[in-house]
């Protein structure tokens, strides 16, 4: 089998844990082609974000030497752990390259007073940056040939969308020319950083949320691997946050459709965008345990082999608030595109949409951080007829199941059950697709809505 892994910053903490994944790489390796890509050690890639904007909004050289001391020795301590000696002086050299150049590029942003979203893209990209030369080393300490690569020496050329770059049309191509031969010719497992690619000049671009998924979906489809592993730190999907619902169980399987509605609302399964690469060649994703890796985890794939479960999971989304749009004898249609063109020119994430039959309101939940600047926004669009309000203190419940398309009374059963336990809906949304029905309650009725209807749809068996 040829498999795409790839290992999430939790994998690949410490150095104890990047040995353990390397490990795991070199079982699964015996008998199958692998490639691999790496997030940041957990907390680098906040760590790097909050030093840009330490030193664009109140610049100091000396906080920089303190915090590439900080970030050195997190990566210097991994490499003691899980790197040989016949091989730590290398990568403690090209650790040390690495971050020489992030002080450089720190420097500039405090002497300059200039934080871009290129230069942001470029400071975010040295957690992988840092993270894959030690993983390979940790791979060839064991006995298993390895080599390190960045996205874009991967293949995974972009547009200069910074902060949210879309793969070029001929990715694809581009991927399987660099990456095929290291694993037929040179029998190599390379080890790729997740997140990040580059433009066409060579800039250093990231991917967005859910980029390092994105990574390793591009190359399995790319590659037409048979599976792409994601490594982390739970079982698999299960029907709930157990957090809420301690009685939430392991779903085996879930179709892609599900598991895109899933990840839209809330949950932490990958991001839908992750999923469009492999949706086109039908390769199953498959989420495992790193620390329990015998468990079979979740696997998702183009259809389930049952879909006895008429709800099959639920979701929820807490820092959340509503932009209400309300008013009455205008062009409804014309508002909408004025609405939407302007939330996508200020970078706000529309999560949900619900219009009133009679055209008089729209409301959008958004995420929280985007709130105020919706409602700043939008407030131009306000005159004699047009009032713009906004709603806080939220949340989302998304209900998913491919078993619910067709099934008549599935809303309805929703919605009395929640109403016998007085959880009042303050807005729904039902997708197209009929697999997802959501609706925004008060944040402090969420968890309640989460039980209420775990119980109802029986999700504990």
């Amino acid at each position: 089998m040829r498999i795409v892994m790839k290992f999430g910053g939790t994998s690949v903490k410490d150095g104890e844990n990047i040995l353990h994944c390397a490990n795991l790489v070199k079982k699964f390796s015996e008998d199958n082609e692998i490639v691999v890509a790496v997030s940041a050690m957990a907390g680098v890639t906040d760590f790097l974000i909050k030093a840009a904007k330490k030193c664009y909004s109140d610049p100091s050289p000396g906080f920089i030497k303190v915090s590439i001391a900080e970030l050195a020795k997190k990566h210097f301590d991994a490499i003691n752990h899980a790197v040989s000696d016949d091989y730590r002086s290398k990568v403690i050299l090209m650790i040390e390259r690495l971050m020489d150049e992030l002080e450089k590029v720190l420097l500039g942003i405090t002497y300059l007073g200039e934080l871009t979203k290129r230069s942001e893209d470029y400071i975010v990209s040295f957690g992988e940056r840092l993270c894959a030369p030690i993983f390979s080393a940790t791979l060839l300490s064991i006995g298993v040939d390895s080599v390190a690569l960045t996205g874009g020496d991967a293949g995974i050329i972009t547009n200069s969308n910074f902060g949210r770059a879309k793969p070029v049309k001929d990715v694809y191509t581009i991927i399987d020319s660099r990456l095929d031969p290291l694993l037929t010719i040179k029998k190599t497992i390379p080890v790729i950083t997740g997140f990040i690619g580059s433009t066409e000049d060579g800039s250093i671009t990231t991917l967005g949320r859910g980029g390092s998924d994105l990574t390793a979906t591009l190359i399995a489809a790319s590659l037409n691997a048979d599976e792409v592993w994601l490594w982390k730190e739970v079982d698999g999907v299960l029907t709930t946050d157990p957090k809420i619902v301690p009685e939430a169980k392991l779903i085996p399987e879930i179709s892609y459709l599900e598991a895109m509605e899933l990840s839209h609302f809330g949950a932490k399964i990958l991001h839908p965008r992750a999923l469009e690469p492999v949706m086109v060649r039908k390769i199953p994703v498959r989420i495992k345990n790193t620390f329990n890796p015998d468990a079979p985890g979740t696997v998702i794939r183009e259809e389930t082999k049952s879909v006895k479960n008429i709800v099959k999971a639920l979701s929820l989304i807490e820092k959340v608030g509503v932009v209400n749009i309300i008013g009455a004898g205008f062009d409804f249609a014309e508002i909408m595109s004025d609405v939407f063109k302007r939330l996508a020119e200020a970078g706000v994430n529309v999560i949900m949409v619900s219009q009133s039959s009679s055209e008089l309101s729209l409301s959008i939940v958004v995420d929280e951080s985007d709130i105020n600047r919706a409602l700043r926004t939008l407030k131009k669009l306000q005159n004699g007829v047009i009032r713009v309000t906004k709603m806080e203190d939220i949340a989302v419940i998304s209900a998913v199941g491919a078993g619910m398309a067709g099934t008549p009374g599935v809303a309805g059963r929703i919605f009395s059950a929640l109403g016998k336990n007085g959880v009042n809906i303050v807005m729904i949304s039902q997708s197209v697709s009929e697999a997802n029905v959501s609706f925004v309650v008060s944040k402090g009725q969420g968890g309640t809505a989460l039980k209420v209807l775990h119980d109802e749809f029986k999700l504990f068996k």
